[in-house]
């Protein structure tokens, strides 16, 4: 069945005025309109849906049955514009501070962080979307925090983190059966995650581990997947020290050994040359790099 095609909004918004005040002139008034623009709307409403919505009486209006029906989806439906459009846009001019990046540095790094942020500066709205790949830069972002060298062409980087890869695991595991040396990991699952250079593989053998098979395992796309696993004691993960120094520390996870190899890649504030930043992106652009430079 060939579907009715929607009418124009401002139609509906007269409709909704008059449906309220039942009366044209009232609805006019509130609308900033002349009463013959108000019924001219309605008049195109009805013929564009077929229908009469409104009874024209001696002394006033009453809606049709079809008019009593199609109020209540017209008011929910100009409601949740009007909610939508405040909460994106809000009811000021500023516009939020929109950030891209590493779902595990939300998570572990930056989340922390933000509330010392929304004290000082409460005024600054922080927007941050999630990605698990990288991708170019399409001009909606401010800011992009990335994991890697820092060489992007047309980019400039700034370096948040320095990072050391460091296996991690649960005190319950440990307590279960302890890791005493990186040959012991033979027996336990490996935590991977995918699109890291650095992964298994590689420090077992910095490590002279040879034996272990790092071809099995549990395989996740997010470091943050892996991290969970590895609380929930489920295995062993290889994680990268800013992420994990906060559950170190609380005792969450624990780190067997003392080997330290420290990772080629690491997490930079990023974003396009030579396009200036927005006064707020600018400036919590800075507060984030004097964050990531603050002894621990």
């Amino acid at each position: 069945m060939r579907q009715k095609s929607l009418p124009p909004l401002n139609w509906l918004r007269s409709f909704e005025v008059s449906a309220r005040a039942l009366n044209f002139t009232h609805a006019a008034e509130e609308l900033h309109l002349t009463q013959g623009a108000v019924s001219q709307q309605i008049r195109q409403l009805e013929s564009h849906l077929g229908v009469a919505l409104f009874k024209r009486l001696p002394r006033g209006l009453d809606l049709t049955e079809e008019g009593q029906s199609y109020l209540p989806v017209v008011q929910d439906a100009i409601s949740r514009l009007a909610v939508g459009t405040n909460e994106i846009f809000g009811q000021h001019k500023r516009r939020p501070v929109k950030v891209r990046g590493s779902l595990s540095f939300l998570q572990y790094w930056l989340a922390p962080r933000l509330l010392d942020f929304s004290r000082e500066y409460p005024h600054i709205d922080i927007r941050y979307i999630s990605n698990l790949w990288v991708k170019a830069p399409d001009g909606e972002d401010d800011l992009e925090v990335r994991w890697g060298n820092g060489e992007w062409p047309g980019l400039h980087a700034q370096r948040l983190t320095w990072d050391v890869l460091v296996p991690v695991c649960s005190p319950a595991l440990m307590a279960r059966s302890p890791i005493r040396q990186p040959g012991d990991l033979r027996h336990h699952p490996l935590l991977h995650v995918l699109g890291y250079e650095e992964g298994w593989g590689y420090w077992l053998k910095r490590v002279g581990a040879d034996d272990v098979d790092y071809s099995r395992g549990l395989q996740f796309d997010t470091m943050i997947s892996t991290i969970r696993m590895a609380e929930l004691g489920q295995g062993v993960a290889l994680a990268r020290s800013s992420v994990v120094e906060d559950l170190l520390r609380d005792g969450q996870l624990v780190a067997p050994f003392s080997q330290r190899i420290e990772a080629s890649e690491s997490f930079y504030l990023v974003r396009e040359q030579g396009r200036p930043l927005p006064p707020d992106a600018a400036l919590f652009s800075s507060w984030l790099v004097a964050q990531a430079h603050r002894p621990a």
